[in-house]
């Protein structure tokens, strides 16, 4: 592996990007903001995420990745070109770039991916499911004739994929992630409450208040917003019984999606799953209770990856030292090579 080498998640709500032997050496929202009255952009990453709901009128602050695909090639070209300048140090290096996407992206949407990092000056580009990434990231060994079963639960995506001898054998996903459960609870203050609150507060409230296995009225948070009926400051003291309300649909959703891809994998495997566990990766791994409530739902054991997040990232960087294995045994071309 090149030290210029890159692998980057390009996740819904974070960029993660490895170089060469360094591991991770950016983590930041994938956000940009640019000037509307001349296109030219003012900030990417964490510096640019800062500007949401503060931003004057003719400054735009745009998520240009929804749901793990590409809502706008313009802006990701720039943001992706933007964080490779700010990793490499602006050296002209044409680095060799793997990206982790979606399991179920298309054809499109995976050349607008590839533009997109060809924008930002590669010369060798390669694409990697997410769940395989992540896998590989979290150091599973997954030559061998024993099944694994993995569930990636990002910002704008729940991938869900069972691996055995470098081989996918079932793999689902869906819209339901931490996004997904962030608009819930922005939605339940709205209707129970009147109580209007952004993004960036709801993502909090799921990192302070969730317990999604066993919930009391006892523990709270006091959640702050705008009150719809007057107009005015307000703040609400929420409880854990009421944020798992919230957000019960979403996550049951995720459950469903685990139990379905259960029901397509051989008789052999489920009991290798069973013995093995299943693995959570992703930020939305580190919602209270999740790991119990899959036991009590499912019957599984299951397990959060050490440093969950970055994750994905680290498969890609695993990837580059297995590009000719990933190729030849991976269904699917689970890993592309665009020449």
């Amino acid at each position: 592996m090149a030290n210029s080498d890159i692998g980057i998640d390009l996740g819904t709500s974070n960029i993660v990007m490895t170089m060469g032997s360094k591991g991770v050496v950016l983590s930041e929202p994938s956000v940009i903001a640019y000037n509307t009255r001349n296109d030219r952009v003012l900030a990417v990453g964490q510096e640019a995420y800062d500007m949401i709901g503060r931003n004057p009128d003719y400054i735009a602050v745009a998520r240009p990745i929804s749901e793990g695909v590409i809502s706008d090639a313009d802006l990701v070209h720039s943001m992706i070109r933007e964080f490779v300048i700010k990793v490499s140090g602006r050296q002209l290096m044409k680095p060799r770039i793997v990206i982790c996407i979606p399991s179920f992206i298309t054809d499109i949407e995976s050349r607008a991916v590839v533009e997109a990092a060809r924008g930002a000056g590669a010369r060798q580009i390669y694409l990697i499911q997410a769940p395989i990434a992540a896998i590989l990231g979290a150091g599973v060994d997954v030559t061998k004739a024993r099944g694994h079963m993995i569930v990636d639960i990002g910002g704008g995506t729940t991938d869900i994929a069972v691996i055995s001898m470098n081989g996918v054998v079932a793999s689902n996903t869906i819209k339901n992630a931490g996004n997904t459960i962030d608009r819930a609870i922005m939605k339940y203050m709205q209707n129970r409450f009147k109580l209007l609150i952004g993004e960036r507060t709801a993502e909090n409230v799921k990192k302070e208040l969730c317990n999604l296995y066993d919930p009391s009225d006892d523990v709270t948070y006091l959640v702050k917003g705008r009150s719809l009926l007057k107009g005015l400051p307000a703040q609400v003291v929420l409880s854990e019984t009421e944020l798992f309300q919230a957000i019960e649909d979403e996550t049951f959703a995720i459950m469903e999606a685990i139990r379905q891809s259960l029901e397509n994998v051989p008789p052999e495997l489920v009991g290798d799953i069973k013995d093995n566990g299943l693995l959570l990766t992703g930020g939305g791994a580190l919602l209270g209770g999740l790991t119990q409530l899959i036991k009590r739902t499912l019957g599984i054991d299951c397990r959060v990856a050490k440093d969950t997040i970055n994750c994905a990232a680290k498969g890609t960087a695993v990837a580059f030292s297995q590009t000719t294995t990933l190729l030849d045994g991976f269904d699917k071309a689970a890993l592309v090579k665009y020449r």
